[in-house]
């Protein structure tokens, strides 16, 4: 019991005379300014604005292939950086993009091109990855596939 005691009487004694130092004393006001000017920075995000969210390309023949461009700007207060630009489909290919940061008011663009596969109405998603607040931006392409004027049509039954 008296080892108890005595345990106790130590721990107590080094809590109290660990905990004289005023911790408020120890803030470094010049790292207060740091950190809030960090995370003033870190606040603001690219914004990723395009010309055009949607391209038609009307009616094309089957296989026939089309391309078109997607003109965007950073309207946003810190640089863009696109990351990735996939499609929804092995049929619709994006290229040409720049994976260099765009400086806020910066302009650019990318080529999707499709290659006139499926039948009557098409409509592909196009998913930019960027450092976005969001993280992706989508743009589409639609068309109507008309069928293949060479392929032989299935003969009527009477």
């Amino acid at each position: 019991m008296k080892k108890i005691i005595l345990g106790l009487s130590t721990l107590c004694m080094v809590a109290f005379t660990s905990c004289k130092d005023d911790a408020s004393k120890k803030i470094d006001d010049t790292k207060v300014a740091e950190a809030a000017a960090r995370d003033e920075v870190a606040s603001k995000f690219p914004v990723l604005e395009f010309d055009k969210t949607e391209h038609d390309f009307g009616e094309i023949e089957a296989k026939t292939p089309v391309e078109t461009i997607f003109k965007y700007k950073n309207t946003g207060e810190a640089p863009l950086v696109i990351t990735n630009i996939k499609s929804s489909c092995g049929c619709t290919v994006p290229q040409d993009w720049s994976r260099e940061p765009l400086s806020p008011g910066g302009e650019g663009q990318f080529t999707v091109k499709f290659n006139g596969s499926g039948t009557n109405k098409v409509s592909k998603t196009i998913t930019v990855t960027a450092n976005t607040e969001k993280g992706t931006e989508t743009v589409k392409i639609t068309a109507f596939v008309k069928p293949d004027p060479n392929k032989a049509q299935p003969a009527a039954k009477s």
